[in-house]
């Protein structure tokens, strides 16, 4: 796995983490590779996953059954989606206003450009 300066590694990994879970690679209820197999996938030491897995559990994505392993919870595709949702809204869809703004690009425009992108296959 290719990591980003600007981002803790182990934020990273729990984001790659979320994205498996909302692209159904793990179901609702469904074991995750345990903390060692996933840092020998995303080559990394065991302690970083740990963390990752740490984190994702204090949000409720994911629980621990002591001595089996970390489970996907059951709502948390819903809870991924409000927390991305919340941090686009309130961080990413502000620096998008500002550029906007500074470039002088119309809400017209963007709402034009929005829906062809909308047409278009994800």
């Amino acid at each position: 796995m290719n990591f980003k300066e600007s981002k803790a590694i182990y934020l990273q990994i729990a984001d790659r983490i979320c994205d498996e879970i909302l692209l159904e690679q793990y179901m609702p209820e469904e074991r995750i590779p345990s903390v060692r197999e996933y840092a020998a996938m995303v080559e990394v030491n065991a302690n970083t996953v740990m963390r990752s897995y740490d984190y994702l559990q204090s949000r409720n994505i994911v629980y621990n059954k002591r001595g089996i392993g970390f489970f996907v919870a059951a709502d948390a595709r819903s809870l991924i989606l409000s927390l991305r949702k919340n941090v686009f809204l309130e961080e990413e869809l502000t620096h998008f206003f500002r550029q906007i703004k500074v470039l002088g690009i119309s809400i017209e425009e963007i709402v034009d450009m929005y829906q062809e992108f909308s047409k278009k296959p994800l």
